[in-house]
C-alpha cells in the first residue's frame, strides 16, 4: 500500500523536470521524424491526374492541379501511355490502396506490376493520357509540393504523432519493461500510419522504393505490433506467471510467419497474415482473463474488452474483404477506407490504453467513433458484396447500423471510466455530516469514519491506511488505487487511505474520482469546522449561563441563607447553594473525563447522604477513560441525583450502593437501598422519576426498578456512551 501513496516505481524516477526535458526532447524528435517524411513526400513526382471511380471499373478525371488537364475534367480515362509506346489500360487499381490489403494473390501481383509501370512512368519527361472521344493529353511529372499532399495525409501524421507522444509520455511516467515494449509497438504503428500516409496521396503515383517495399514493411510491422501486444500484456497490467515462455513464442510466431511468408511467398498470404493477427488478438484477450483464486482486476478486464473489441473489428474488416475480392461493382476507396478505419481504431486503442483513468471525454470518444467507422466501412462492403446494393444504398444501411452499435456502446464506455453514480443529495449530507460529527468528537477515528463515507461513495474491493502522507488526492496505478489523504487534526498522526478497485473491482477510479473525493474532503473540512464553531458558540453561551446563575441566583440563596428562621430552613438552602455550584460548576466546563466526573458524582453523593445519615458503597470501573458531553454530563448528574433525592425522601434507607462500570462503549449504572421501597411497578412517575426516564431516553438508554432481596429497590441504568450520544438529532 506505501507504494501506490510514495509512487515507487521498479526504476528510480525522474525529477518532474527532467522528465519535461526528456518529454521534450523526444517530442522535437517525433515531430522532426513527421516533417521530414513529409517534405520527402512533397518532394517526389507525380503525376497530376485526380482519378475518381465511378463504378463498372472507370475512372474519370477530377479537376487536376495542372491547367493541361482542365480540358479532360470529368471524361473517362482509357489508358496511360509511356513514350516507348507501353500502354497501360486504365482500372480502380490506379486508385491509392496497399497491397498489404488485397486479399487475392492475383490481384496483389497486378497492382504491384501496375506500381511498378507507374515507377517507370515518374521517371519520364511525359506521359500520355488518352480519354473517350479520342482526347489524349500530354502529362508531366512533377513534385506535389506541401500543399498538394492532401487533407488525409497530414491527417494520418498527426495521428501517428500524436500516438508517437502518448507513448512517450507513457514510457516517462512509468519506465519499465511494459512501457518500453509500448513504446516499441506504438512506435511500429506509428511507422505504419506513415506508410499510410505516403499511400494515401492524390494523383498517381507513389514515392520511389515503396512500389515493391510497402507490402514487406507494412506486414512486418503488423506482425511485430501483434506480438509485442501479446508481450506487453503477458507484463502489465499484471504478469503473468508464464511470461517468461510465452512471450519468446509469441516473438518467434510472429518473425517466422513474417520470413515464410516474404521470402517464400506463399500463396495464401494475406490468409496467413490476419490469421495470425487474430491469433495474437485471441491470445492478448486470454492472457488478460482472470485466473480462478485471482482478485479481479478492473483494469486489466477493460483492456481484455478494448482487444477482444480491436479483433471483433478486425474480423469485421478482413471478412468483408475477403468478401468483396477484386469486383467492378465495388469501388475502390472503400476497400481502402476499411483498412484505414481499422489502422485509426488501433491507433486509438493504443492511445488510450495507457491513460484510461485519466483519458478526457475526447479521447475516449474519438476511439469509439473511430471503432464505428470500421464497422461501418466493412458493413458497407459487405453489403455491397452480398447483396449486390447501389454503392449509396448499402453505405446508408451500413451507416444506421452503426449508428446503433454507437449509441449502445457509447453508454457502456461512459460507465466503465465514468466516476460514480449520481447519490441522492440526502445521503450524501447525511453521510459527511455523520462523519463531519465523529471527527470531532472522536479525532482518534479519523481514519475510520473516513474510510466508511469513501466505502458508501466508491464502494471499493479494499481500504487500507498507509503511514505515509498524501498531500493531495491521487490516482495511482493506472486507474486501480486512488489515495486520499487522512485530515490534518490536532493530535493525530498524518498518513493516508488506499483504496483500491471501484465497485467491487468492475470499474478504474478515474480523475472525476479524484475530483469527487477533493471536494467530499472539502466539504468534510467546512463541516468540522463549522461544528466545532457551533461548538465554541454553544460552551459559551453554557459559560455564561453558568457564570450568571453564579452571580445572582447564588448571591440571592446565600442572603437568604443568612436571614433563614431556623437551622432546617438554612440547612435546606445550603443544599441547595451546593447543587447550583455542582451545576454551574459543570455548565462551565462543558465536556470533561468521565473518571473526573465520578469523582464529582461520589463527592457529591457522599455529602448528601452523610446529611440524611446513610453510608455510601461506591464503585467506578472503566475499560479507558472517555471525554463526556455537557449533555451526557448533565444528563447523568441529573439522573443520579434524582435516584438518590428518592432514596433520601422516600426509602427511609440506611445504605445506599452505586456502582459506575464502562465497558466497550456503554455505561452499567446501578443504584441500590436497603429501604421500604416495594412493587416499583405500581409507582406514579410523576416529574421526578419521568424525568429519569426521559433523561435516559435522550441518552440512548434504557431504565429499571427491581425489588432487592432482603428489602429495598434497585434502579439499574444501560447507557451507550459513544462520542456524541448525547447529542440532539440535527433539525
Amino acid at each position: 500500500m506505501d507504494t501506490a501513496v510514495g509512487g515507487g516505481r521498479r526504476t528510480r524516477p525522474h525529477p518532474p523536470a527532467d522528465r519535461v526535458r526528456r518529454l521534450l526532447w523526444l517530442g522535437l524528435l517525433g515531430a522532426a521524424v513527421v516533417a521530414l517524411w513529409l517534405r520527402m513526400l512533397a518532394s517526389e513526382p507525380h503525376l497530376p491526374l485526380h482519378l475518381h471511380d465511378a463504378g463498372g471499373g472507370r475512372l474519370t478525371l477530377l479537376a487536376g492541379s495542372d491547367a493541361a488537364t482542365l480540358p479532360a475534367a470529368g471524361q473517362r480515362l482509357q489508358a496511360l501511355v509511356l513514350p516507348d509506346g507501353r500502354r497501360l489500360a486504365a482500372s480502380p487499381a490506379l486508385l491509392p490502396h496497399s497491397p498489404r490489403w488485397v486479399a487475392d494473390d492475383a490481384a496483389r501481383q497486378d497492382l504491384l506490376a501496375l506500381r511498378s509501370w507507374l515507377g517507370q512512368a515518374l521517371r519520364q519527361p511525359q506521359v500520355l493520357a488518352q480519354f473517350d472521344g479520342g482526347l489524349q493529353l500530354a502529362v508531366a511529372p512533377r513534385p506535389r509540393g506541401l500543399g498538394g499532399l492532401g487533407a488525409l495525409c497530414w491527417a494520418v501524421c498527426a495521428l501517428a504523432l500524436a500516438l508517437y507522444l502518448a507513448a512517450a509520455v507513457a514510457l516517462l511516467a512509468q519506465p519499465g519493461r511494459a512501457a518500453q515494449l509500448y513504446m516499441g509497438l506504438a512506435v511500429a504503428q506509428c511507422l505504419n500510419l506513415l506508410l499510410i500516409a505516403a499511400g494515401s496521396l492524390p494523383g498517381l503515383g507513389v514515392p520511389a522504393g515503396l512500389e515493391q517495399a510497402d507490402l514487406a514493411w507494412r506486414l512486418t510491422l503488423d506482425l511485430v505490433t501483434a506480438a509485442g501486444l501479446v508481450h506487453v500484456l503477458l507484463l502489465y497490467p499484471r504478469r503473468h506467471p508464464w511470461s517468461r515462455p510465452l512471450a519468446p513464442l509469441a516473438w518467434a510466431v510472429a518473425l517466422s510467419t513474417l520470413v515464410w511468408l516474404l521470402v517464400g511467398q506463399q500463396a495464401g498470404l494475406w490468409w496467413w497474415a490476419q490469421g495470425v493477427l487474430l491469433l495474437a488478438g485471441l491470445a492478448a484477450a486470454l492472457v488478460l482473463r482472470r485466473r480462478r483464486g485471482q482478485p479481479r482486476h478492473p483494469l486489466a478486464r477493460l483492456l481484455q474488452r478494448l482487444v477482444l473489441a480491436a479483433t471483433a473489428t478486425l474480423l469485421l474488416s478482413s471478412l468483408a474483404l475477403a468478401l468483396a475480392g477484386d469486383e467492378s461493382r465495388i469501388p475502390g476507396p472503400l476497400a481502402a477506407l476499411g483498412a484505414l478505419a481499422w489502422t485509426v481504431f488501433l491507433a486509438s486503442l493504443l492511445m488510450l490504453g495507457p491513460f484510461l483513468s485519466r483519458s478526457r471525454q475526447v479521447l475516449r470518444e474519438f476511439a469509439l467513433l473511430a471503432g464505428v467507422s470500421t464497422v461501418a466501412a466493412s458493413l458497407t462492403l459487405l453489403f455491397l458484396a452480398i447483396f449486390g446494393l447501389h454503392p449509396l444504398a448499402a453505405l446508408g444501411l451500413a451507416l444506421v447500423v452503426s449508428l446503433g452499435v454507437y449509441l449502445a456502446a457509447r453508454p457502456w464506455v461512459l460507465q466503465q471510466l465514468a466516476g460514480p453514480g449520481p447519490r441522492n443529495a440526502e445521503r450524501m449530507f447525511d453521510s459527511v455530516y455523520r462523519a463531519a460529527r465523529a471527527l470531532e468528537q472522536s479525532p482518534d477515528e479519523a481514519v475510520q469514519q473516513l474510510g466508511t463515507l469513501l466505502r458508501e461513495v466508491f464502494d471499493p474491493l479494499e481500504v487500507a491506511r498507509s503511514q505515509r502522507s498524501a498531500s493531495r488526492v491521487r490516482v495511482a496505478a493506472d486507474g486501480t488505487t486512488l489515495v486520499v489523504p487522512v485530515p490534518q487534526l490536532p493530535g493525530q498522526p498524518s498518513g493516508a487511505l488506499v483504496l483500491r478497485h471501484a465497485q467491487q473491482g468492475r470499474r478504474l477510479f478515474t480523475q472525476a474520482d479524484g475530483l469527487l473525493c477533493e471536494r467530499l474532503l472539502e466539504q468534510l473540512g467546512r463541516a468540522v469546522a463549522y461544528d466545532r464553531a457551533v461548538e465554541h458558540g454553544r460552551a459559551e453561551e453554557r459559560a455564561r449561563i453558568a457564570q450568571d446563575l453564579h452571580d445572582d441566583i447564588g448571591a440571592r440563596l446565600l442572603t437568604l441563607m443568612y436571614k433563614a428562621p431556623n437551622e432546617e430552613i438554612e440547612e435546606y438552602i445550603r443544599h441547595t447553594l451546593q447543587d447550583l455550584k455542582t451545576l454551574t460548576r459543570g455548565l462551565a466546563a462543558g465536556n470533561q473525563r468521565l473518571s473526573h466526573a465520578a469523582a464529582e458524582w461520589k463527592a457529591d453523593i457522599t455529602q448528601r447522604l452523610n446529611a440524611a445519615g446513610c453510608s455510601l458503597h461506591w464503585s467506578f470501573s472503566a475499560d479507558r477513560d472517555i471525554t463526556l458531553t455537557a449533555v451526557q454530563w448533565s444528563g447523568l448528574t441529573r439522573v443520579l441525583r434524582e435516584l438518590v433525592n428518592n432514596i433520601i425522601t422516600h426509602a427511609q434507607a440506611s445504605q445506599v450502593e452505586i456502582s459506575v462500570h464502562f465497558d466497550r462503549g456503554r455505561l452499567a449504572l446501578q443504584v441500590s437501598d436497603d429501604g421500604i421501597g416495594q412493587q416499583p411497578a405500581a409507582w406514579a412517575h410523576g416529574l421526578g422519576l419521568g424525568g429519569v426516564r426521559k433523561r435516559v431516553k435522550l441518552l440512548g438508554g434504557q431504565v429499571g426498578w427491581e425489588v432487592r432481596t432482603p428489602q429495598g429497590i434497585r434502579c439499574s441504568v444501560q447507557a451507550p456512551l459513544s462520542p456524541g450520544s448525547g447529542e440532539p438529532p440535527p433539525r
